[in-house]
């Protein structure tokens, strides 16, 4: 499998965040309860224990995920009770929070069922979503996303599917200022696969 990506940068977030980005991807099919064995579990991010899980209840999993007392929490989505994904929710730069979703894990199809699924789960929290990025087969993942959409600062040494930045950022990075973009509000969205978002 790719190391391919989808991530998106939130302002504001709260465990209301958490549970309402929880339910619209559970309306989209991707669920954080094993299909099996009905566990929701979290997932190590640290180096001594990473990829150790622990089981949780979803009133843990939401909780810990509104990153009141950690900087980052990591669990398994089930693609409709088949393969499985890791996310990552961080607090990244200038008291944003990034969710990342390693789609690269997937199969072709169910990847692009996860990307669109995330895509529109992402469009309906619009307003505190400050931008995403898109790279199915991980090429960009050396780049410095948080500096691109939190801050415009970082140069791209390549291009993603798609990135998107509010109109200020796009403005005033000296790569995206001068690339043609397609606007959907509140973004500027940039790359070869803004047609199929």
């Amino acid at each position: 499998m790719s190391a391919g990506f989808f991530y998106s940068y939130h302002l504001g977030w709260t465990r209301l965040d958490a549970a309402t980005l929880l339910g619209d991807l559970e309306a989209e099919g991707l669920r954080p309860v094993h299909p099996v064995t009905g566990r929701t579990v979290l997932v190590s991010l640290d180096l001594p224990s990473c990829g150790a899980r622990s089981p949780v209840t979803r009133e843990q999993l939401l909780s810990l995920s509104g990153l009141q007392r950690l900087q980052e929490v990591g669990f398994r989505l089930w693609v409709d009770g088949g393969p499985d994904l890791l996310v990552r929710i961080r607090r990244a730069r200038g008291g944003v929070v990034a969710v990342e979703f390693s789609v690269g894990e997937l199969p072709p199809v169910e990847r692009e069922r996860a990307v669109s699924a995330i895509r529109r789960t992402v469009g309906r929290a619009s307003v505190l979503c400050i931008g995403f990025v898109v790279d199915r087969s991980g090429a960009t993942a050396g780049t410095d996303w948080d500096g691109v959409v939190i801050e415009g600062s970082a140069y791209l040494d390549s291009w993603p599917d798609a990135v998107a930045v509010r109109e200020e950022i796009a403005a005033g990075h000296p790569q995206l200022t001068v690339m043609d973009a397609v606007t959907i509000s509140p973004w500027k969205v940039f790359g070869s696969a803004v047609p199929s978002l």
